[in-house]
């Protein structure tokens, strides 16, 4: 065999390993969708502002009288603020290329999306009612979905060609106004990440050629996350956290159903469907609490991720009832359940040595270190 056909003959191999490694891909990716490794932060981000913009308008209103802008029979409700803000959310990510307007259109989305969802009230009943009662329900499932649909989307194992193309990605916005240190090391360790797949020395190589410059455009998703990350793995060294984190899991349980109840015994008028998922979720969540308090002295971790159970089902389940029941008592456990699910998924974070966590702490001590 000549030299010549030996070449060609190993060309023919890789390519028909290549066009066995693309069929084996997920059909997402192979239609060209890979997703951003930024994505879940977005996703977070868009609903806990959504989240906030509906709290904060319900309480201004409130202290305000409710008071209506138009007139002449005219009313401008701000479900229509809410679409023009999600619309310019949409027009930023459609006109603008690379990862650096994500953030700024997930908070203006958020924001929109708050004001409209805010109103849902008036979209389901046949008189236009505002103040009905299980609107709050029907915003918390709304979030709960879109939670879990965030889940769905970003919960698989990431290919190797998705980390390539988030590199990639990351030039495109380093190619127009150069890189900071944080975005060169981010698009560095997504290079590294990808490992030996086609193409990844070419996006090395572009990389090694963006020119340095530390300017860049505000991520105040980011800025929050890192903070949070980095009080939440401060509080996680504390040796006696386990105990702490059952004991606020308890009391929010507790007095979630205790405040049912009295809330039925006193002759309020609530539905029975209600009363039972909140017994049953309640009970889910302390039977997950004291598991995990059991297991934590000898498997810190299987005992965190237990923990981690109990307030995800105050979260996604026990939180839907209650927001039917009592609105400010969900809005004071909701409030609770987040911060112990920030400081238990720091512990994980830290047990399982993710890096994901190390990175946003790291970004935050070069955020806070004196300029040079």
């Amino acid at each position: 065999m000549t030299r010549g056909a030996e070449v060609e003959r190993r060309g023919d191999r890789t390519a028909a390993a290549e066009r066995h490694h693309v069929r084996r891909r997920s059909p997402v990716l192979v239609l060209g969708l890979p997703r951003d490794p930024a994505g879940p932060r977005h996703v977070a981000g868009f609903l806990a502002v959504t989240v906030l913009t509906v709290l904060v308008t319900r309480g201004a209103l409130a202290l305000t009288g409710f008071p209506q802008l138009g007139g002449g029979g005219l009313h401008i409700a701000h479900v229509l603020w809410g679409g023009l803000l999600m619309a310019v959310a949409v027009v930023g990510v459609l006109s603008w290329a690379g990862p650096v307007v994500r953030p700024l259109a997930a908070l203006v989305g958020g924001i929109g999306f708050g004001l409209f969802i805010d109103e849902i009230g008036k979209f389901v009943t046949s008189d236009n009612d505002y103040f009905y009662e299980p609107t709050a329900s029907l915003i918390y499932v709304v979030v709960v979905v879109l939670v879990l649909v965030g889940e769905a989307i970003h919960g698989r194992r990431r290919d190797p060609h998705e980390t390539l193309a988030a590199a990639a990605d990351l030039a495109v916005a380093g190619l127009a106004g150069g890189f900071s240190s944080r975005a060169r090391r981010q698009a560095r360790e997504l290079v590294d990440g990808a490992g030996d797949v086609r193409g990844a020395a070419e996006v090395r190589a572009l990389l090694d050629v963006v020119e340095d410059d530390a300017r860049e455009l505000p991520d105040p998703i980011s800025a929050v996350s890192r903070a949070v990350v980095t009080a939440s793995r401060r509080v996680a060294r504390v040796r006696w956290l386990p105990r702490l984190t059952v004991g606020l899991l308890a009391v929010v349980t507790v007095y979630t159903v205790v405040r049912a109840t009295v809330l039925v015994a006193t002759g309020a008028d609530l539905p029975w469907w209600a009363m039972v998922g909140l017994l049953a979720s309640g009970a889910a969540s302390l039977v997950c609490s004291l598991v995990g308090l059991r297991l934590v002295g000898r498997d810190r971790r299987r005992g965190y991720e237990w923990f981690r159970r109990a307030v995800l089902v105050n979260l996604l389940l026990s939180q839907i009832f209650l927001f039917r029941i009592d609105q400010w008592s969900a809005v004071t456990g909701l409030v609770v359940d987040l911060v112990l699910l920030g400081v238990v998924a720091a512990e994980l974070d830290v047990l399982r040595g993710r890096s994901g966590a190390d990175d946003l702490a790291r970004d935050a001590a070069e955020d806070t270190a004196p300029a040079r």
